[in-house]
């Protein structure tokens, strides 16, 4: 079990890494890859605002601003965001 700060670098991770529609418990959380990324030319203000609105999905996060994203040629998406969690502390997260 990790515990804070380096868990909600964990989560929020785990939430821009989500595919809209796989947490077959809420099924309304994670990124559109299929509908609005992966394959499509979005804009990459777009992409940043998705990323930042899975991170808000963190419960301890308050604040979230996506600084760095990138899609290889493979199709990988990958960034940074920086957030802030309840306690006030800054943390980059790489995902």
């Amino acid at each position: 079990m990790a515990s804070n700060p380096y868990a909600i670098s964990q989560d929020v991770a785990s939430a821009v890494r989500l595919f809209l529609g796989e947490l077959y418990y809420n099924t309304n959380k994670g990124m559109p890859y299929f509908q609005q990324i992966l394959g499509k030319s979005s804009p990459q203000a777009i992409m940043k605002s998705q990323a930042e609105k899975a991170a808000l999905t963190v419960p301890e996060v308050v604040q979230a601003k996506c600084t760095s994203l990138s899609v290889s040629s493979s199709k990988t998406l990958s960034g940074v965001i920086e957030v802030i969690d309840v306690n006030g502390t800054a943390q980059n997260v790489t995902f």
